[in-house]
């Protein structure tokens, strides 16, 4: 194995020295100076304020934005030269309300990627019937139903469903949960966490909520004015004594009673 498979091999995701700017004229610069590498099988939480990168920081990996200055590595090729719907393709992306199609059926929603990739129809009808499952929707409940017959919770799975119907090997997930109540939202965490264990994909999670990043990281990176100001494992990262770390740990003394 030369150094660049073996490389590649541990780190499916890596930026280098990426920045990232809105306007040419004011170079007005959101993300700055990133480098981060993210393993096979890591669960990297993006955290941080409003405004501080975190989505832009994701969609610079899918190659929805594109940097101002470095690269981007997924899967060891570097995102500008990747054919943007290959790259795509291989990545599953869930938003938060899932963002379903109103006319499609849960089944269509689920098989959309499979489908554009010309699979056979008993191999797609299989896939959305075991994927249903994993996320608790009895497929003979739920596959014929419109998202407007759902509730939040439940096409907040459909979405996480439909992500991963291709089985890619990197999941993106952006604040996935933050418009849910405070009950489902709980629910929605635990079992997320489950089923990341079960499935050890590559993930990234945008949130502003310390306690889901605890709860569901196996890293997380402190974003603050599209810089990385802190990188620990959730064990080690209240102990930091970064002031944004501080301002984020006082969050969770000010709201005690929120559910993890």
């Amino acid at each position: 194995m030369n150094a660049k498979t073996e490389h590649f091999s541990r780190n499916l995701i890596e930026f280098r020295d990426v920045s990232y700017h809105i306007n040419d004229i004011l170079r007005r610069e959101v993300i700055s100076s990133v480098s981060l590498a993210v393993p096979i099988g890591e669960t990297l939480v993006l955290l941080g304020r409003s405004g501080s990168g975190k989505t832009t920081l994701l969609r610079l990996i899918n190659g929805m934005l594109l940097p101002s200055r470095g690269q981007v590595l997924v899967q060891g090729g570097v995102t500008t030269e990747w054919d943007p719907i290959r790259l795509r393709r291989g990545i599953g992306y869930v938003i938060q309300e899932a963002g379903l199609f109103p006319h499609f059926t849960v089944e269509e929603n689920v098989a959309l990627v499979p489908s554009l990739e010309k699979w056979d129809r008993c191999r797609t009808a299989a896939r959305v019937g075991e994927l249903l499952c994993l996320v608790g929707l009895d497929p003979s409940e739920f596959a014929r139903r419109r998202p407007r017959e759902l509730s939040g919770g439940q096409r907040q799975r459909v979405g996480v469903a439909r992500a991963l119907a291709a089985d890619p090997p990197i999941l993106l997930m952006d604040e996935p949960f933050g418009a849910l109540d405070p009950v489902t939202r709980a629910e929605l965490q635990r079992e997320f966490r489950t089923l990341a264990q079960r499935l050890q994909k590559t993930i990234v999670f945008v949130t502003h909520d310390l306690r889901e990043a605890l709860l569901l990281a196996s890293r997380i990176v402190l974003l603050e004015a599209g810089r990385i100001a802190a990188v620990a494992p959730p064990q080690e990262f209240l102990r930091l004594e970064h002031p944004e770390v501080r301002a984020f740990a006082a969050s969770l003394e000010t709201n005690p009673g929120a559910p993890a």
